[in-house]
């Protein structure tokens, strides 16, 4: 499974830094990706990292400002939030690219998902 943490509530300008960490399932060979979820909105793609080329794929709406990680162990990713907005308030959530490892934006593209965590950003 895998499991996010970090949320929280946050002031505009702030950041946060999000953990994904893997237990039971491998992460290395695949990719993992890092997706968001408003209320009455689709999933959304935020990011995603090769965890075995470090390669990654950010969304255009979230480049400059966030980045994403992989843990040393090779089992954990994170996503480091800088210069939160407002928009970026939603559940964050975690998972695995099916199959392979390349940094698809597509969410039917993953199999694996966390719980996610809340991520709010107050003007």
């Amino acid at each position: 499974q895998l499991v996010e943490s970090g949320g929280g509530l946050v002031q505009a300008g702030n950041f946060l830094r999000l953990s994904c960490a893997a237990s039971g399932i491998l992460l290395g060979g695949y990719a993992v990706g890092w997706f968001r979820q408003d209320s009455g909105k689709g999933r959304e793609f935020v990011a995603a990292i090769n965890l075995s080329s470090s390669n990654t794929n950010y969304a255009d709406s979230v480049k400059g400002r966030f980045t994403i990680s992989r843990g040393d162990a090779g089992n954990t990713v994170y996503l480091q939030m800088d210069s939160l907005k407002p928009r970026d308030t939603a559940i964050y959530y975690c998972t695995r690219r099916k199959y392979n490892s390349d940094l698809s934006a597509n969410y039917s593209n993953y199999d694996y998902w966390g719980q996610g965590t809340q991520v709010t950003v107050a003007t």
